[in-house]
């Protein structure tokens, strides 16, 4: 039996993380869903350090990332996780709240794998995230990558910032 697929969450706002954790319930067979409230937590995830230091092993099918949060932004996430070997693989679907021409080229040249601007009525908002967990976590082949790092791994560390 293969282990469950997951989804990364990466959301400050309570309500859209919510919102997106109750899309995908639905869907749970098979999927498990962690949501983390910022970059930092989000690399903690990744790397398997502080809270998720005892984590099974693996990343994720698909992480959906803010860009708007406080500490370590989405911007700053992006960057570090696709400028790591290990972790750049992992498609990351910038979910977010900006439509604006500029962020979504920035969301690209960074490295993300979409960029999908969150729906506003509440219908479409859930019809957005499963699409997004049906390609991403279903129809998608992820690739067989580097093994997921563990907190030992020389990954950086985060006190609030990270540098490009």
């Amino acid at each position: 039996m293969s282990a469950p697929a997951t989804i990364l969450v990466v959301d400050d706002d309570e309500n859209d993380s919510r919102m997106t954790r109750e899309a995908l319930t639905p869907l749970a067979a098979g999927l498990q869903v962690c949501a983390v409230y910022d970059g930092v937590e989000a690399l903690d995830y990744l790397y398997r350090r502080g809270a998720f230091q005892t984590r099974e092993p693996g990343n994720p099918e698909v992480i959906l990332l803010d860009l708007n949060m406080p500490r370590v932004d989405g911007w700053q996430a992006l960057r570090q996780i696709k400028s790591d070997p290990v972790l750049k693989a992992i498609p990351v679907v910038v979910f977010t709240s900006s439509a604006r021409d500029h962020d979504v080229m920035r969301c690209y040249e960074l490295g993300a794998n979409a960029v999908v601007v969150k729906p506003i009525a509440f219908d479409e908002f859930t019809r957005t995230v499963r699409d997004i967990q049906a390609f991403w976590a279903g129809c998608n082949r992820p690739s067989p990558g580097a093994p997921a790092p563990t907190h030992e791994a020389g990954a950086p560390a985060l006190s609030e910032k990270v540098t490009a």
